[in-house]
């Protein structure tokens, strides 16, 4: 994979710290796009593409053309567009945050009021929703570490969704889902089955980022073809194979690596649900 930047070894501690602390920014993100993005089906609104040149997850475009975004190696969340402002979130509570954002739509006339919806899902417990502040102290290159997976795999699985939909198969653009903060490409295919292709920064299943394929309805476990040595099959509520980070970042060629789990998974994932 020639666009593949080398991924460094990293403390999972300290990316999980990380995780938790980025996931917890991009509901800003996700707050802004219920609050002003029309409505699309399936929440398809509230997703977010991933953005190289600024290093972060962007939204939808905003009604005044403008998109927010957050930049996963400083946490900083930013309007982009022709007259830019950002916010570092080191240091910050909520409550802070919420006030910058808060004044930012409304000097575009837009309802500040909005942000404060609920959200429609359940976010991991932290400390920053019970009055905690932002801290980059110990997690600064984690953060820096996260980004690069996020870039990798943005470029990893366009890769793939390109390669699907040239072969006329439903693969709509890769975009990350606030909720479970994965990039994602859900296949459609013939009689309701879907496949999904994706990268999760790490979750209650696999505390360190992984690729996947998953697949609906499941097959039959036995079935399942064999997987190369760096993945496996998943199978604890949900079926898809994985390659977890640890694996992928010993190999000699990471970007092969993690090229060779999406070819063979996906084909594997293809005939099961044929």
């Amino acid at each position: 994979m020639a666009n593949w930047q080398s991924v460094p070894r990293a403390n999972f501690m300290f990316l999980h710290a990380a995780r938790l602390q980025a996931h917890t920014a991009a509901q800003w993100l996700g707050r802004a796009t219920r609050a002003y993005v029309p409505a699309h089906p399936h929440d398809g609104h509230t997703n977010l593409g991933w953005d190289d040149a600024f290093g972060g997850l962007v939204t939808h475009p905003l009604p005044d053309g403008s998109r927010l975004g957050l930049r996963i190696a400083d946490l900083t969340l930013a309007f982009l567009d022709q007259n830019p402002h950002s916010l570092p979130l080191d240091g910050r509570a909520e409550a802070e945050v919420r006030t910058w954002l808060g004044g930012h739509v409304a000097a575009r006339n837009l309802a500040a009021g909005k942000l404060d919806d609920p959200l429609p899902y359940a976010m991991p417990d932290h400390v920053l929703a019970r009055g905690a502040r932002y801290s980059l102290d110990e997690i600064g290159d984690a953060l820096k570490v996260l980004a690069i997976w996020y870039s990798n795999a943005n470029a990893a699985l366009v890769g793939v969704q390109k390669h699907l939909a040239a072969k006329r198969l439903k693969a709509p653009p890769v975009r990350c889902w606030p909720h479970h903060f994965d990039l994602d490409c859900l296949v459609a295919l013939p009689r309701g089955r879907t496949m999904g292709i994706g990268y999760c920064p790490g979750d209650e299943f696999c505390d360190e980022p992984y690729f996947y394929t998953s697949m609906w309805p499941e097959p039959s476990i036995p079935g399942l073809p064999l997987l190369p040595a760096m993945a496996h099959w998943h199978t604890y509520k949900f079926l898809a194979a994985l390659a977890p980070a640890h694996k992928i970042v010993a190999a000699h060629d990471q970007g092969a690596y993690v090229q060779q789990f999406l070819d063979v998974s996906v084909a594997a994932a293809l005939h099961a649900l044929r």
